[in-house]
């Protein structure tokens, strides 16, 4: 059974939301992806989120563009949290994006990580998950040393080779 949801209103959301999913695969994490739009088919969108907690969704990771009522909406109808994840737009650079999920209203609220940060959404919810799995926190607390291990060789890198030897990388 999935125990997050991957939600995203267009393909072109893709790119950003694979990152998210791959963050889970790395924690085996089980998730489920779906492309549905809140605008465009909004009775398919009003059953998939109400419904997600009987799917066994403990998280919801949702992206969006522009007007960006996909991840809002999710918190309106599922009683865990969400994600959103605004995505960089041509028109606004994503701002428009940010101020859509950011701004809910009191007492709705949308965790919200940064413009096209799918990965940081991903490392979000498996740290919601880790609250009540020690196996998760375990896989978090050795991602956070393999982090700290890839800073300390750059900066080896950085002491025995020079600038010039980590820009070429």
């Amino acid at each position: 059974m999935a125990r997050v949801g991957i939600v995203m209103g267009s393909d072109s959301d893709l790119p950003v939301m694979a990152q998210a999913a791959d963050f889970l695969k790395k924690m085996d994490i089980d998730f489920e992806m779906k492309i549905l739009s809140a605008h465009r088919e909004p009775e398919l969108f009003f059953q998939w989120a109400s419904t997600a907690k009987d799917r066994g969704y403990k998280v919801i990771i949702a992206g969006a563009g522009k007007a960006a009522h996909l991840p809002g909406m999710c918190a309106a109808l599922f009683p865990f949290p969400v994600i959103g994840i605004p995505m960089k737009t041509s028109d606004l650079g994503g701002l428009d994006s940010l101020y859509s999920i950011v701004q809910m209203p009191s007492g709705i609220p949308c965790a919200t990580v940064a413009i096209n940060g799918g990965k940081n959404a991903g490392i979000l919810a498996a740290k919601i998950l880790a609250t009540s799995d020690s196996e998760i926190e375990k896989k978090l607390e050795a991602y956070g040393e393999e982090m700290k291990r890839d800073v300390m060789k750059k900066d080896e890198v950085l002491a025995a080779e020079g600038y010039r030897a980590l820009l070429a990388k």
